[in-house]
C-alpha cells in the first residue's frame, strides 16, 4: 500500500475501507476480508454504530495493530468540550483499542457555532495520546481557517464528499494549500448514475479497467485518498487493483469536465446541514 505523508508526519494509506452499514458479525467478516487482502485505511464513525464491530475485526485479524490506520467521527451532538472528551474515550474503548489513529469531526454544523470547542477537545486527546492523528470532515474553507485562527492547529485530514459529478475542486486547492489531505466518502458518487457514464466507461475500455477502477485512479492522481465501501471481496479485490496503470492528463481533464455545481448526491452543503 502506497502511503501520503500527514502535515502531523504520521503516514496515510493512498486507498481506505469504509464500513458505512457493516455492522455485526457479517460486517466484522467483510472487514476482516478487507485487511485481509490489503487495505490498511479502515474508516468508521460513532453514528455508523459499528465501532465494536470494527475493533473485532482488528482483533481477529492477522495484521500486526500498528500497520493498521483506524479512523472514527465525533458526531454532531457531542461537540460540547467535555462532551467530545468522554466520545472520544467511547469510541477507543468500543473497538477495544488503545489508541485511534486518526480522529476526525464529522460535520461542522455551523449553526450549532461548537465545532471549535469540539476541536480543541481533539487537540488535547492527541496530546493524551488517545488519538495519533486528528482531522475534520465536510469542513468548508471558512471552517478550517478558523480552527488555525482560533487554535493554532491545522487539520492533517479533510473528508469531504468527492467524485467526478462533484470533484471539489477548490477545496482541494484550498487543502493542499494547508498542507491538509483530501479523503473522499462517496467517491463512486451515490444514488446517481456514475458508475453507467460513458466518458468514463470509454476510458476504462482504453484500459481494460472497470468503470470503478477509473474513477479510485482518478483519485489517486488527484492526491486524494478514496474511501470506497465494498461487500464482496471480489470488489474488494478490484478497488485495489489501481496501481498497476496511469490516467494521461487528457483523461484526467476529460473527467474532471463532468463536475457540476449542482453535483451533491444529497442536499448536504456543510454551510448549513446539520448532523447529529
Amino acid at each position: 500500500m502506497e502511503m501520503y505523508q500527514l502535515n502531523d508526519g504520521f503516514d496515510l494509506p493512498k486507498v481506505g475501507f469504509g464500513t458505512y452499514r457493516l455492522n455485526g458479525t457479517a460486517g466484522a467478516r467483510r472487514i476482516g476480508s478487507a485487511l485481509n487482502i490489503g487495505y490498511r485505511l479502515i474508516d468508521s464513525a460513532f453514528n455508523y454504530e459499528n465501532e465494536g464491530v470494527v475493533g473485532q475485526a482488528i482483533k481477529n485479524s492477522s495484521v500486526p495493530r500498528d500497520q493498521i490506520t483506524v479512523t472514527s467521527k465525533l458526531p454532531g451532538r457531542h461537540h460540547h468540550y467535555q462532551e467530545a472528551l468522554e466520545t472520544i474515550q467511547e469510541s477507543v474503548t468500543r473497538m477495544g483499542l488503545d489508541y485511534l489513529d486518526l480522529y476526525l469531526i464529522h460535520w461542522p454544523n455551523p449553526q450549532k457555532d461548537l465545532y471549535v470547542e469540539a476541536w480543541q477537545a481533539l487537540i488535547d486527546a492527541q496530546r493524551w495520546g488517545w488519538i495519533r492523528s486528528i482531522g475534520v470532515s465536510n469542513f468548508l474553507p471558512e471552517h478550517i481557517e478558523r480552527l488555525e485562527k482560533e487554535t493554532g492547529v491545522l487539520p492533517a485530514v479533510n473528508q469531504v464528499e468527492l467524485h467526478p459529478f462533484f470533484n471539489q475542486a477548490e477545496q482541494r486547492k484550498f487543502d493542499a494549500s494547508k498542507k491538509i489531505i483530501t479523503e473522499a466518502w462517496s467517491p463512486l458518487g451515490r444514488a446517481n448514475d456514475l458508475l453507467q457514464n460513458e466518458t468514463i466507461k470509454e476510458i476504462a475500455t482504453t484500459h481494460h479497467k472497470s468503470i470503478v477502477q477509473i474513477i479510485l485512479r482518478w483519485h489517486l492522481q488527484l492526491g486524494v485518498v478514496p474511501i470506497p465501501k465494498a461487500s464482496h471481496v471480489s470488489r474488494q479485490q478490484d478497488n485495489l487493483a489501481i496501481f498497476d496503470f496511469t490516467l494521461s492528463n487528457e483523461e484526467i481533464a476529460t473527467i474532471n469536465q463532468l463536475s457540476r455545481a449542482d453535483g451533491r448526491t444529497f442536499d448536504q452543503d456543510p454551510a448549513r446541514y446539520e448532523e447529529f
